[in-house]
């Protein structure tokens, strides 16, 4: 005999089924709709009174479908074809509000989607544009010369109008408003997947150096080819507006859109070369200059002192009481490191991007870094530091208001290139961090990285500028190559030559040059110090 059914549990099974019902229908439907290339699902929405569609797209359809801004019908007459920039004269310059497109930055971009597998691109903003847009006698304008539709044309499929169908089709053109970076980089990689090989750019889109093939990035980054070909089906979001909305007239239109165009680009700040060491987490130099700064006893920030590292700014003014800067942290992690680990570092292979290597290989960097640093604070000029110096008067020249000592190593200029030389020495000519410092703890207390500015300084004409009474950051591969040889690393004539002649032509005003007796001799008079014992 069957038990009674229960009406509550019945209407609730019901219900389930007819929802379960439902979502398949949806999913029918929308399988339907979505199968077609020709119109995306989106969800609209309006911000500052203009209308907007978000959705997204494979890789492969936006390389294909979007166009860059400068296409815009508004820019055809001042259109450069082969350098896909807008060219800039007095009557389009009121018309354009973007900036020109830096071909230079294609390759990098390309390479960071082919090899980075955790790669990811913030959505781009588009305007969507119709033929009739730029046809005055197009039906969809009204006597009045105001469009009587929009120029997306959106389906919606729910009742109030959020949810639904963007017209997508061949007839529709599409322009990237913001991102067009972006889409240079996917259309490179579309290049790249498609042909093999991608050229590398100037600025200006001139040919620049060697192609990139996926061979080489298959070697440098051990990229699967299967990985590669399914780049093209990702999927990146997209936010498209309408060149015309209705009740608007064409120049309406216009002046909507190039405000959009200034907006998004005026926001869009580009981060320093301090904030991208800040930020970078692929780049092992960056990354080992981080942690020691924020470790170091020498730089890391203590309570009761002023901080030792701007983290901001690339330079370093000479009232400022800090030490360095990140960036050049990370350009002496770079110059010192970069032969102990050669594969940090393959942007000289050809253009390619670094990679993030181990931990286990980035911690051994960063002990290497670090012990380059316990011995910088053996030497006499930092460890005044922690008997009261201030880093200004060890910075500042001796004629600048309230006098200085010059020192070499309290500029960035300076420290970048003792990391360079020493660099060189341990790791490429297999000398030791004891015995060095053993004979620069000597030439420092001898004020030998001191004075800059004056004849008697090696550094002289080299990283100080006596005509500009400035420093020179020309200078910094030559001090590089003088700290190399005063240590013993130069024992090839024709190498030391080349550093005594290039010294003398720093030296040199007109046809004379500063001796280190300051007096005036002829070039050929001005030598090398000893190497240092």
């Amino acid at each position: 005999m069957n038990s009674p059914s229960n009406p509550i549990t019945d209407l609730a099974t019901q219900i389930l089924e007819r929802e379960n019902q439902e979502k398949q229908a949806i999913a029918l439907l929308l399988d339907r709709y979505l199968a077609r290339n020709d119109q995306f699902l989106v969800q609209k929405i309006e911000m500052g009174g203009t209308e907007a569609y978000i959705g997204s797209a494979t890789l492969e359809w936006f390389a294909s479908r979007v166009r860059f801004a400068s296409r815009l019908p508004l820019f055809r007459q001042k259109f450069d074809p082969e350098k896909d920039n807008v060219e800039i004269d007095a009557e389009s310059i009121e018309e354009i509000q973007q900036r020109p497109l830096d071909w230079s930055r294609q390759a990098p971009l390309t390479q960071y989607l082919a090899a980075r597998t955790t790669h990811k691109f913030p959505p781009v903003l588009v305007v969507v544009n119709q033929p009739w847009v730029d046809n005055p006698n197009a039906a969809e304008w009204d006597a009045s010369g105001r469009a009587i539709k929009s120029a997306a044309d959106f389906m919606a499929l729910d009742k109030d109008g959020k949810v639904g169908l963007l017209n997508v089709s061949p007839d529709v053109t599409i322009f990237a408003l913001d991102g067009q970076h972006r889409l240079m980089g996917v259309q490179g990689l579309m290049e790249l997947l498609q042909t093999g090989k991608l050229p590398r750019y100037k600025k200006d889109k001139k040919p620049s150096g060697a192609v990139i093939t996926i061979d080489d990035l298959r070697q440098s980054y051990e990229i699967d080819p299967a990985y590669l070909q399914n780049l093209a089906k990702e999927k990146i979001g997209i936010e498209f507006i309408s060149a015309v909305v209705t009740g608007e007239t064409r120049e309406q239109a216009r002046r909507r859109v190039r405000s959009i165009f200034v907006h998004v680009n005026l926001m869009a700040v580009p981060l320093s070369k301090g904030q991208m060491a800040q930020l970078d987490e692929d780049d092992a130099f960056s990354i080992v200059a981080r942690k020691v700064a924020v470790t170091h006893p020498l730089l890391k920030d203590i309570d009761g002192r002023n901080p030792r590292v701007n983290w901001d700014s690339a330079t370093v003014a000479a009232k400022s009481t800090v030490l360095t800067t990140l960036q050049a942290l990370k350009e002496m992690s770079e110059r010192y490191l970069e032969y102990k680990f050669p594969k940090w570092k393959p942007v000289g292979k050809k253009g390619l991007i670094p990679m993030r290597p181990d931990d286990g290989e980035l911690e051994e960097g960063i002990e290497e870094f670090k012990q380059l640093f316990d011995y910088l604070t053996t030497l006499l000029s930092f460890q005044r530091l922690e008997n009261g110096a201030e880093t200004p008067e060890m910075r500042r020249f001796n004629f600048e208001k309230g006098g200085g000592e010059g020192n070499i190593l309290f500029r960035p200029v300076g420290q970048v290139a003792l990391a360079q030389a020493l660099g060189i020495l341990v790791f490429k000519k297999g000398f030791s961090l004891k015995t060095i410092f053993e004979k620069l703890q000597k030439y420092d207390a001898d004020d030998g990285f001191s004075g800059m500015e004056s004849p008697d300084s090696l550094w002289y004409g080299v990283l100080y500028d006596p005509n500009k009474k400035r420093v020179s950051v020309a200078g910094k591969d030559l001090a590089a190559r003088l700290i190399v040889y005063l240590l013993g690393g130069v024992d090839d004539d024709m190498e030391r030559a080349e550093i005594r002649r290039a010294v003398a032509e720093g030296r040199t005003i007109e046809d004379k040059a500063m001796g280190f007796n300051s007096k005036f001799v002829e070039p050929r008079q001005v030598g090398l110090p000893p190497i240092l014992s």
